[in-house]
């Protein structure tokens, strides 16, 4: 057993900038749930088979998430917040339009997840570094998936 080691992630572990980073995450997950399940259904016209699964699969994706930085805020020992990020969800039938906010929800929580990275890094905790960062992976996937999407 390392005692240095473990003593400086003790104190690195209460940081509370890395639970805020996290908490900010957490709430973007939170709000991706809510968005993608409201997209799913209201979603209409030729679109709907396809996008309507697309927003249920990014509903899964995103409870996924939600719960790996929950777990994340827990073993350091934080407090996660349950509230989901505060800005609006965009209300339409216009499949067009969520397409464009959810561009805009997952470029935030890459942007969040990129930020969250280096803390992580900085902290030494290398498995909770390789959850986050295919967290973070994922996102990536989902801005250049809906980028295409709205070409």
């Amino acid at each position: 057993m390392n005692l240095g080691y473990d003593r400086v992630l003790g104190d690195v572990m209460g940081d509370k900038s890395i639970i805020a980073a996290l908490n900010k995450a957490l709430a973007w997950e939170l709000r991706a749930v809510a968005m993608y399940a409201h997209y799913s259904a209201y979603v209409s016209g030729i679109h709907r088979p396809h996008l309507s699964v697309y927003f249920s699969n990014e509903v899964n994706e995103s409870i996924t998430h939600a719960s790996t930085v929950r777990s994340a805020i827990v073993k350091l020992d934080g407090k996660a917040i349950t509230e989901r990020a505060p800005e609006e969800i965009v209300h339409t039938h216009d499949y067009s339009i969520m397409l464009e906010e959810a561009y805009k929800t997952e470029k935030i929580a890459s942007d969040v997840y990129h930020s969250i990275l280096p803390m992580i890094e900085e902290l030494g905790d290398d498995e909770l570094y390789d959850s986050l960062e295919v967290i973070y992976f994922d996102e990536m996937r989902s801005v250049e998936e809906l980028r295409m999407m709205l070409k």
